[in-house]
């Protein structure tokens, strides 16, 4: 689950857990906003949790090496 997800998860759990004051008999809405709000923090904390401890590939290059162009993802072969 991305940061974004997890924050509208959030919102629509509050949303729904204070903004809401009607509920039909058979569905208890604040308790529907409540799982959203904890399931929107729990993928929160995973989520940072996964951006914080990635691993980034650092490319080193000897001295006077020039680099006259990088291909990326989405070029297509030549």
């Amino acid at each position: 689950m991305t940061v974004g997800g997890s924050i509208a998860l959030i919102v629509i759990g509050a949303i729904l857990r204070f903004a809401i004051s009607w509920s039909p008999a058979y569905i208890n809405v604040q308790l529907i906003g409540l799982i959203l709000m904890i399931a929107g923090v729990l993928g929160l904390i995973i989520s940072l949790v996964f951006l914080t401890t990635r691993h980034r590939r650092v490319v080193t290059r000897p001295a006077g090496t020039e680099v006259y162009g990088e291909r990326r993802c989405g070029e297509p072969p030549l």
